[in-house]
């Protein structure tokens, strides 16, 4: 038979949310930060983002061609990683190499793993760290038109360097960095259209900033600065990656507990790379350690079916 009647026992959810809707809404919400990217590192930043998204949907359709697999660029997954991926590029970066990480992030970590739901780690986040490896000088100069080498440096770098950094500039976003990371505003507008929408919790991301905050105020050595504090919310891509990237579906745990537990480890992680390691940044490092660990929080999160190991009389 060609058709099956499916029988199954109640309750029957549905929903209207389809992957193309939900993928389609992630998109829509990073368009401020894109849009501002774009007007504040100029047109080369846009040439970067489109690449970058033609090498994601390109390698995701010549691959399940070439499997014989079907085609579902439709979903917009392809289209999402590829956005992210590109804004976490620096502006002026050599185009071919967001194009190497979006066949990188498609093929290796999505695809060859099954494809969408498949992939252990955010497969955007996996490339961005091969770019780092591979190439770590482009992948670390955030110089542009009209900045040179040393004022190209981000406020974290200067913040871990012992510096001053402007808080107010880091939140409207006049700052070098990558494409999509600089302007907090531009990023909750977008953060606060996922949770209207309701394809994101707050769990995650608020459980992450919190953690973060709380780290720095402990570790961190200014006590209770909050130019200080604010400077670690508003810096590194903290905000683009805990909204856009720590929230991912496939990669994030889906119990509400292991949502929190998820959250403060990144905090945690994200705080030790920051403050004790060599690097000024950590986000991207911390989503994908955390990623790994996903089935772990969920086995030890997981609720009991109801009536299960209950107490006796």
């Amino acid at each position: 038979m060609e058709k099956l009647l499916n029988v199954s026992s109640s309750p029957h959810v549905r929903s209207k949310d389809t992957t193309h809707s939900i993928m389609l809404d992630v998109a829509i919400a990073m368009l401020p930060a894109s849009a501002f990217g774009v007007y504040h590192f100029g047109l080369h930043a846009l040439l970067v983002i489109i690449v970058t998204v033609a090498a994601c949907v390109l390698s995701e359709y010549v691959y399940e061609k070439l499997m014989h697999k079907p085609c579902t660029i439709s979903d917009c997954s392809a289209l999402v990683t590829g956005m992210i991926l590109a804004l976490n590029m620096p502006p002026e970066i050599p185009v071919w190499i967001p194009a190497l990480g979006g066949i990188f992030a498609i093929i290796v970590v999505k695809q060859v793993y099954g494809g969408l739901g498949q992939n252990f780690m955010n497969p955007a986040l996996a490339a961005r760290c091969f770019l780092l490896i591979s190439f770590a000088g482009k992948m670390t100069n955030f110089s542009y038109s009209g900045f040179d080498g040393v004022s190209g440096a981000t406020p974290m770098a200067v913040l871990k360097s012992g510096g001053a950094v402007d808080v107010p500039a880091m939140f409207i976003g006049l700052i070098p960095g990558t494409i999509g990371e600089v302007s907090v505003i531009a990023l909750l507008i977008g953060a606060a259209y996922l949770l209207a929408k309701k394809v994101i919790s707050i769990r995650i991301p608020g459980t992450y900033i919190l953690t973060v905050a709380v780290f720095a105020i402990l570790f961190g050595g200014h006590g209770f600065d909050m130019n200080y504090v604010l400077a670690h919310l508003c810096g590194g891509g903290l905000i683009f990656g805990a909204f856009f990237m720590a929230t991912d579906y496939v990669t994030s745990p889906i119990t509400p507990n292991g949502q929190i537990v998820f959250g403060i480890l990144l905090g945690v992680l994200t705080g030790l790379f920051r403050i004790f390691g060599g690097s000024a940044e950590g986000v991207s490092y911390a989503i994908i350690i955390s990623n790994i660990l996903v089935p772990l929080i969920e086995k030890a999160t997981l609720p009991k079916a109801f009536g299960k190991e209950g107490k006796k009389a």
